[in-house]
C-alpha cells in the first residue's frame, strides 16, 4: 500500500510496476520514451462496490487535473480482458526528466495516504451512493408487490423515509451494496403511507 510509505518511497516503489505484473502488457510504454517512470493505478473493476466506486470517483476528480495538456503526466485508462471484464484507473507519470517527483504523483500519495488512515475519501459521496443504490433495491424488491398497488411517481423514496423512520435495518447497507427491504418490510410501508390496491 502506497500510503504507508513515505513519498519517496512511495515513489520509487511506484515507478516502473506495471513491468511486475502477472500476465500484463502495458501497450503505451511504446509511446513513451521514459515509461520506467511510470506507475500504473487501478482504482475499480466491472464488480466494484459503492465504498471502491466513490473513491474512484473522487480520486478521478483530483487527478483530471494533470490529465489535461498536451503533455500530461495522467491518462486515464481502462484494461479489458474477457473472462473477467474490466479493471479502471490511470497511468501516472511518477518522475520527471530531472528525477523529481511530480505533482501529480504527490497528488495521488496525498489520496493514498487519506485512504491508509480512513477507508472514506468523500462521506456525503458515498452516502449518496448508498442512498441511490437502496432506492434501486427497493424498486427490485418490489417486483411483484408493484402489481398490487397504485403507486405514485417517486414512491421509492417515500418508501425508503417510511423504512428509515420505523424499520431503519430494513434499509441498512449491506454488502457494500446498499440496503435491500423484504418484500413483507415493503408492504407494510405501502400500507401505512396509504398506497391504494389495485382493484381485482
Amino acid at each position: 500500500m502506497l500510503g504507508t510509505l513515505d513519498i519517496e518511497e512511495a515513489a520509487k516503489k511506484a515507478a516502473g510496476n506495471w513491468k511486475r505484473f502477472d500476465s500484463f502488457v502495458w501497450f503505451r510504454d511504446r509511446e513513451l520514451d521514459d515509461a520506467d517512470q511510470w506507475s500504473v493505478i487501478y482504482t475499480h473493476n466491472r464488480d466494484s462496490r459503492l465504498l471502491d466506486q466513490s473513491n474512484a470517483h473522487v480520486i478521478t476528480k483530483v487527478m483530471e487535473q494533470f490529465a489535461e495538456s498536451d503533455e500530461p503526466d495522467v491518462v486515464f485508462e481502462s484494461h479489458h480482458h474477457w473472462a473477467v471484464g474490466h479493471i479502471d484507473g490511470f497511468s501516472v507519470k511518477v518522475f520527471d526528466q530531472n528525477g523529481e517527483i511530480t505533482p501529480a504523483f504527490r497528488a495521488y500519495h496525498e489520496l493514498a495516504e487519506r485512504l491508509d488512515d480512513y477507508p472514506i475519501l468523500d462521506e456525503s459521496d458515498y452516502s449518496n451512493r448508498e442512498y441511490e443504490a437502496t432506492l434501486d433495491n427497493i424498486k427490485d424488491s418490489a417486483w411483484r408487490l408493484k402489481n398490487d398497488f397504485q403507486l405514485p411517481d417517486g414512491w421509492e423514496s417515500e418508501v425508503y423515509s417510511w423504512l428509515s423512520d420505523h424499520r431503519s435495518g430494513e434499509i441498512e447497507n449491506k454488502d457494500d451494496q446498499g440496503g435491500y427491504p423484504s418484500e413483507q418490510a415493503l408492504r407494510a410501508a405501502f400500507e401505512a403511507l396509504g398506497f391504494d390496491e389495485e382493484k381485482e
